[in-house]
């Protein structure tokens, strides 16, 4: 059951709002901090001396002495200037201050409402495991880290997804109890009807897009095959020999991750312009003006992906794709939303 005061309803939606915005802008900073390479210039975990930055120049030269013993500065940027080193510093920093912010900003209005006793122990329940969520996201980022200290130049894309995942699950938490709040309502998630089986599918493909997303940056392979529609004049990437049913499964090949990616949106612009019709044709009017959003910012999310590639992979264009990502996952979890009764 919801809180019934009026105020703590309130309290509830503004907190879980700001802390929304606050992993999407988390989301967004992470992903430029991927793009630009910044993720490993930090190679110690400090959770607590890690809150202030460097301070004077024996600081800065303690941590461009760390991050010179990593195979990344040594294979990648071993002419990198310290100013330079500075750049990627910052935007793993604020990174990494942007997590402990959202945690605190967690706990401790959480701590309050429970002090406070006008929220039913079930919702308080599942925000301490919404908290756990988010401080198991802090683990796994730095699990991710990890995988590029000492062998490799780069995370591993399988950590990078796993990380990005958890991301999206934990905004896509807040985002449902947000409209379960705006509208009054205590809907769950898993509605498996008839009727809903459809928006909750697209969710599903929208997520597992997601994760082939990060299988590409992870591995870079936007640098292969540059070129659309055709990959190189060639539909089927021409560099991949497939002999059997596990070489479909080789998500460490550049180009088939590729390939996965590119045909996984085609299907999924399809479903969404198939769905769109169904809808406009039941005449189901209550989620006219979503989907008719849903359709428009599915074409811009492929319109970008494409000019991320064409473009030689152009970093602001590369981050507005991943933040088009994020509201196109919000939109369908808000069409889904709608769908149930």
């Amino acid at each position: 059951m919801m809180p019934h005061d009026k105020k703590t309803k309130d309290l509830l939606f503004y907190w879980l709002s700001t802390i929304t915005f606050l992993v999407f802008l988390m989301i967004i900073v992470g992903g430029y901090t991927r793009l630009t390479d910044s993720g490993l210039s930090i190679t110690e975990w400090e959770l607590f001396k890690g809150i202030l930055p460097p301070l004077n120049k024996s600081d800065w030269a303690d941590y461009f002495n760390l991050y010179k013993k990593i195979p990344q500065y040594q294979i990648i940027n071993p002419f990198m200037t310290l100013d330079e080193f500075k750049i990627i510093f910052y935007w793993e920093y604020a990174h990494r201050i942007l997590g402990r912010i959202i945690g605190l900003f967690f706990l401790l209005p959480l701590i309050y409402f429970q002090f406070i006793k006008k929220i039913p122990a079930k919702y308080l329940t599942s925000y301490y495991l919404v908290f756990f969520i988010i401080v198991l996201q802090g683990l796994i980022g730095w699990y991710m880290v990890t995988s590029g200290l000492v062998n490799d130049v780069t995370v591993s894309h399988y950590r990078l997804s796993l990380h990005l995942s958890l991301a999206v699950i934990i905004i896509s938490i807040l985002f449902w109890q947000i409209l379960n709040l705006k509208y009054n309502k205590n809907k769950s998630f898993f509605v498996l009807k008839k009727e809903n089986i459809p928006y909750l599918f697209l969710f599903l493909l929208i997520f597992l897009q997601i994760v082939f997303g990060a299988f590409v940056s992870g591995l870079d392979a936007g640098k292969l095959y540059q070129t659309w529609p055709l990959m190189n004049h060639s539909y089927f990437p021409d560099d991949i020999i497939i002999k059997n049913f596990s070489d479909l499964l080789n998500f460490h090949s550049h180009s088939l991750v590729q390939f996965y990616h590119r045909n996984i949106a085609y299907f999924i612009s399809i479903y969404i312009i198939c769905l769109a019709y169904i809808i406009f044709k039941r005449d189901k009017k209550k989620l006219f003006k979503t989907t008719i959003f849903l359709v428009f910012i599915v074409f811009v999310q492929i319109f970008l992906g494409i000019l991320t590639l064409l473009s030689g992979l152009n970093i602001f264009i590369a981050s507005f794709h991943q933040i088009t990502s994020v509201i196109l996952t919000l939109t369908v979890l808000n069409l889904y939303y709608s769908s149930i009764k």
